[in-house]
């Protein structure tokens, strides 16, 4: 389990008036490659990158997380890092108030000289302040960075310049107190038949167009929701159909459905999510039939029924079809083309 650090609401409120202030002064020095947590800046802005640079040729890809980020950046390092752009002492002599916050286990609060509270306002603003010190120490001809939050990838040429920008990165780690996951870091090499790799909940895969209406065929990274992500949305699904709820009307079963439903697709559907978007509703569909036939007393048949035909609408569940987005390079993921092949900073 991971330990989280819930401030009080009054301690909340203060924590986010103290990001209002920071957060614009810090975000004029951050760098185009750091994505996590920062205004007008999303994961899907994120993933861009990598169908922009897999376009390129780049298809050697260094991918790692910060081993335990949060709880592992120290106290007296980060201080040094807001110290660069705040001189105003009672701000500063609050921030390290809030980092020593630290957390209750078992009834006993616990401060630890290193880390940065998980679960308040203030720690993702103090996570990016200290990584741009990776971010401004690293050097674009090592492979093009791409960071979000504590999830890294690096875009490299060929084998021998990943393996360096995996040193590089290593290196810069370490210096900062940091090292990357073990279970988690590795060299990807994208081509067609090959393997992929899992970023931001999607997984990636070098794929070849089917050519249709007398187009060439071509290779393109192609991203549906990861494995990981299928089986987080099925154990939702299976906790919002399970038994402890027969006694609810179906209807608020359904309505809890399709918010969840809604949501999960909002984020996955700008990607080659149709086929995996269908599992997941033909899953939620039989759920729905097998709670209803619980909740009668009855055959998985006649739930069945009850949704299939006796409802013009399978009562009401959210359809997926038809809301999938491809992505397509040099076009950010709202579908505006960027000017130049560049991507929009």
């Amino acid at each position: 389990m991971r330990p989280l650090s819930i401030p009080a609401v009054r301690d909340r409120i203060v924590q986010a008036a103290l990001k209002i202030v920071l957060e614009p002064v810090f975000e004029a020095g951050f760098l185009p490659c750091s994505f996590g947590f920062r205004p007008r800046r999303s994961a899907h802005d994120a993933l861009q990158v990598l169908i922009d640079e897999c376009w390129r040729g780049r298809r050697w890809v260094v991918e790692t997380d910060i081993a335990s980020c949060f709880s592992a950046i120290p106290h007296e390092q980060l201080m040094e890092a807001v110290e660069e752009r705040i001189c105003d002492q009672p701000v500063l002599k609050l921030l390290r108030a809030m980092l020593r916050a630290g957390v209750m286990e078992d009834g006993q609060v616990r401060r630890e000289a290193a880390g940065t509270p998980q679960g308040g306002v203030i720690s993702p603003v103090m996570c990016n302040v200290y990584l741009h010190r990776l971010d401004r120490a690293w050097d674009d001809r090592d492979g093009e960075l791409c960071r979000y939050a504590d999830d890294l990838t690096v875009m490299c040429w060929s084998r021998s310049q990943a393996e360096a920008a995996l040193a590089r990165l290593t290196t810069l780690l370490a210096d900062l107190g940091l090292e990357p996951k073990a279970a988690k870091t590795r060299i990807v090499h994208l081509k067609e038949g090959g393997g992929g790799l899992d970023f931001l909940g999607f997984h990636h895969r070098l794929v070849r167009s089917r050519g249709l209406n007398g187009r060439k065929p071509v290779a393109f990274l192609a991203r549906w929701p990861a494995d990981k992500a299928m089986q987080r949305a099925r154990d939702r699904i299976r906790e919002l159909t399970r038994r402890s709820r027969l006694l609810l009307d179906p209807k608020w079963i359904v309505e809890d459905l399709n918010r969840f439903l809604g949501g999960w697709a909002a984020y996955f559907r700008f990607g080659n999510s149709a086929a995996r978007f269908g599992k997941i509703r033909r899953y939620a569909l039989m759920r729905l039939a097998l709670f209803i036939s619980k909740r009668n007393r009855r055959s998985r048949e006649f739930g069945w029924q009850v949704v299939a035909f006796q409802s013009p609408d399978q009562l009401g569940l959210t359809a997926l079809s038809g809301i999938v987005v491809d992505p397509r390079p040099f076009r950010d993921w709202r579908g505006r083309p960027n000017a130049g092949g560049e991507r929009r900073r």
